[in-house]
């Protein structure tokens, strides 16, 4: 963590890589009204909340503002698929719409690192606060698998569109399930999964070119989110180990 107006000023302009911001409900001076702009030009999320929440997050004198400091550095997202492109190399990407549990997420992306996936993308607002937890759940894979974080995922999955990724959602909503239907996966493709809780939101989800659900024969027709990934992933590697 990192306390003090200040500090936090002094790392955000240093470029350091933060999470999420939490500052004292009703503070106004300039050093917040820099930090407030700052944060939102860095896709951060900044939060004003009451001084119990800043005492309950730090006994330390916080001085209305505490910062977490992420442990991992975010990439762009145009960086990651321009470089994937001028390597020669076919785009697996994938997208978390609201991803909330940290171990879910950790564990989402050591399945993804495993099976191939180049990147992983996910919403400044709304997604799980990458910390230890997320680390140890993700067994490393955190530390190799470049993670972008893009203030509209809407934006993104234009511009993936228009980069020629096909953008494939896993949704229960789907008429077609995996395998039932011949959905090419070796060419450009970024999947994206749903929230734990409502899945994928229906804007989004409008914009993806294909939907596909997870084919369930059981009583209870739900499957955890990183359950759901994995087998979305893994039907895109089959394809792929097939091709070469």
């Amino acid at each position: 963590m990192l306390f003090g107006l200040r500090p936090i000023l002094e790392a955000l302009s240093a470029g350091r890589t933060l999470e999420k911001i939490f500052l004292l409900r009703g503070t106004k001076n300039s050093l917040v009204t820099d930090i407030s702009t700052a944060a939102r030009e860095a896709g951060i999320q900044v939060q004003m909340v009451p001084v119990e929440k800043l005492d309950n997050l730090t006994r330390k004198n916080h001085q209305g503002a505490v910062a977490f400091v992420s442990p991992i550095d975010y990439v762009p997202l145009d960086n990651i698929v321009s470089g994937l492109f001028e390597e020669g190399k076919v785009p697996f990407l994938l997208l978390l719409d609201r991803i909330t549990d940290v171990r879910n997420f950790g564990a989402i992306a050591r399945t993804a690192e495993c099976l191939g996936v180049q990147a992983i993308v996910v919403p400044s607002r709304g997604a799980a606060q990458i910390n230890g937890d997320a680390l140890k759940t993700s067994a490393g894979a955190l530390n190799i698998l470049p993670v972008c974080r893009e203030v509209s995922l809407h934006e993104t999955v234009r511009f993936l569109q228009q980069s020629g990724i096909t953008v494939v959602a896993c949704t229960e909503k789907a008429e077609e399930a995996v395998g039932s239907t011949e959905i090419d996966f070796t060419g450009p493709v970024a999947v994206l999964m749903g929230s734990e809780e409502d899945g994928i939101s229906p804007d989004l989800l409008n914009l993806a070119d294909v939907k596909l659900k997870v084919p369930m024969t059981g009583q209870i027709q739900s499957l955890n989110v990183g359950v759901a990934a994995g087998i979305m992933l893994f039907e895109v590697a089959r394809q792929r180990v097939q091709q070469a």
